[in-house]
């Protein structure tokens, strides 16, 4: 393929090694200009005289290596392609190239046959990046030649500067009449960046509206000159793909759009990755107005942020059911929080050897005056999805410390009671206040609270993280890490927290007798928890061979079955009567 009109293709090849260097140059030259250079230093000062389309370099040099080239690649010429080339074949290696932003990974010894077919695929990917620059100085320069025509507070999003959802539906409405005159397939796009409001709840409004800013770059850059891509707020994009020749198309920009999503977004302080739902509906099949085509996008959109986030769904007949259940839920839960349909069971946290009373966690429910009693797993994800968590999570606090107060006041011996708080709470900026507020109303003692948080909701910034539990245990709270083994801690990030105590997820108690795996796993929490001095809770303890196991361990305390299912307070306190006094918490 050609560069330009009349060139060839222009390689630059850097390598140390010399005969790797004239080995490529005699298979490649005959099709394209290949220069070559003995080190990235003499590379950059070819780069810096001349434009090049490909660059081939080793990673390991003297001096620079291929990796720290690359991003200076990139910046002398956007449009450059980088392959890198190494002797080492372990996969680490190829995704930290592709990280530092090469386009592919060739291994050595090099196979020829390997090397041609790379190097045709990134000269398609340079020229396709030199198209995409040509379009989007295209569409940058109809932009301005529209700017004074229009205004643009009221059509253009203003921390991004795309489109907004008046100017989209407008251009929609326009595309749908001509798709209908013409014949032709649209295509509506509705995209969420997932996990947005855990960005601007931990790193504030500023870093957010900077991923927003880069997140739109990238998705300008998976579009074609006649496609429109605006925001329509907070954390959702929309996208009008023209004339398209069906869903194959579609899934070809939405591959566009997760390849860019692969490298890392580098905002003011911090480094993160991000990922992306996608609802798609398509013209004539799925609406014949805008109005409708934008909602079925919605509805697939919801589907795959339900099916977990990071993939993309089809709107099909059935979402629209699905859609409307959601909404009532949301609905209801709303009315639910006004009028306290809530309540809360209590389940006894126990030593391993005595099998006495050490705790209690506080476990909510949902009292539907017509369905009963909802299941935690239906409404907790819409109520975290909403924001709804937070004053749901904020009456739970209340009502657990003023019922362990009230335990004290009856005369039963103290004891401490756990409260799970969510990560969007624990993100929540006036929640330690919160806290302090409802310690002083209820009247109990910091140190009969335990505050429960899992390991995503602390991981996602560990310095906030660390502030908040200092505070808190500076004064005299107590805090758990809940179903651990589940994400992503490390030795070095627990070290730097204040915690007391580790729980154990019930998936590895389970199946700890029966499974080596899961064995090992909770062999490995409760030594790792013990040398750095914290307490082991066993969750989901329901068989008498599985608290076996676990004393044989010396785990601390347990959770289960076995010894109680969650209770309402007045049946919990039958259980209170029947342990010593002696072993609870002073």
């Amino acid at each position: 393929m050609e560069a330009g009109h009349n060139s060839k293709p222009k390689l630059l090849i850097i390598d140390d090694e010399k005969q790797i260097r004239e080995l490529l140059v005699d298979l490649l030259g005959g099709v394209y200009d290949c220069s070559d250079a003995g080190s990235a230093e003499e590379a950059l000062t070819a780069l810096s005289k001349q434009t090049f389309d490909l660059v081939i370099s080793d990673i390991d040099m003297g001096g620079m290596s291929g990796l720290e080239l690359v991003p200076r690649v990139h910046t002398l010429s956007p449009d450059t392609v980088v392959v890198m080339l190494s002797g080492n074949q372990d996969l680490e290696f190829a995704i930290r190239a592709l990280r530092a932003g090469a386009f592919d990974y060739i291994t050595k010894p090099i196979d020829l046959r390997h090397v041609e077919a790379s190097v045709e695929r990134a000269l398609q990917h340079s020229q396709l990046l030199k198209e995409k620059r040509r379009y989007k100085e295209q569409i940058e320069e109809l932009l301005q030649q529209r700017t004074a025509q229009v205004d643009r507070l009221a059509y253009y999003d203003t921390v991004t500067q795309l489109p907004n959802r008046a100017l989209f539906e407008d251009r929609l409405t326009q595309a749908v009449a001509v798709a209908k005159a013409s014949g032709q397939l649209l295509g509506v796009l509705f995209i969420s960046l997932d996990q947005f409001k855990k960005v601007n709840d931990s790193l504030g409004h500023g870093p957010g509206d900077s991923l927003l800013r880069e997140f739109a770059e990238r998705l300008k850059s998976c579009i074609s000159r006649t496609d429109t891509v605006a925001r329509f707020g907070s954390d959702e994009f929309a996208l009008l793909r023209m004339g398209i020749g069906g869903t194959t198309d579609v899934i070809e920009t939405i591959g566009s759009l997760f390849q860019v999503l692969r490298f890392s977004f580098d905002l003011p302080g911090h480094e993160l990755y991000a990922t992306a739902s996608v609802g798609v509906s398509l013209f004539p099949f799925d609406g014949e107005d805008s109005q409708t085509l934008l909602k079925n996008a919605g509805a697939a959109l919801y589907r795959a942020k339900k099916s977990g986030g990071a993939n993309y769904q089809f709107f099909t007949a059935d979402m629209h059911e699905l859609a409307a259940g959601r909404l009532a839920l949301e609905t209801n839960l709303r009315r639910a929080i006004q009028n306290e349909e809530f309540l809360i069971h209590y389940q006894p946290r126990v030593s391993v050897d005595s099998l006495a009373i050490t705790g209690v966690e506080a476990l909510v429910r949902w009292q539907h005056p017509q369905f009963g009693l909802v299941s935690p797993s239906e409404f907790i994800p819409l109520a975290e999805d909403t924001g709804l968590i937070v004053p749901i999570g904020e009456w739970v606090l209340r009502k657990a410390c003023e019922q362990n107060r009230r335990w004290q006041e009856q005369g039963f011996a103290p004891i401490r009671i756990a409260v799970n708080i969510s990560a969007r709470q624990f993100h929540d900026q006036d929640l330690s206040q919160t806290v302090i507020r409802i310690l002083h109303e209820s009247g109990l003692a910091p140190h009969y609270l335990d505050l429960e948080l899992t390991e995503s909701s602390i991981m996602q910034n560990v310095e906030f993280a660390a502030e908040v539990l200092t505070r808190w245990k500076n004064m005299g709270i107590n805090i758990s890490i809940d179903d651990f083994g589940t994400g992503f801690s490390s030795l070095a990030s627990l070290k730097r927290l204040p915690i007391d105590a580790l729980k154990i997820d019930q998936s590895f108690v389970r199946d700890a007798t029966t499974d080596q795996d899961d064995a090992a796993i909770v062999m490995a929490i409760t030594t790792l928890a013990h040398n750095l001095r914290l307490k082991v809770v066993a969750e989901g303890v329901e068989t008498e061979e599985q608290l076996r196991f676990l004393r044989l361990l010396r785990c601390d305390e347990i959770q289960g079955f076995l010894f109680s299912k969650p209770l309402p307070a007045d049946m919990l306190v039958s259980l209170f009567d029947s342990v010593p006094k002696d072993t609870r918490v002073s």
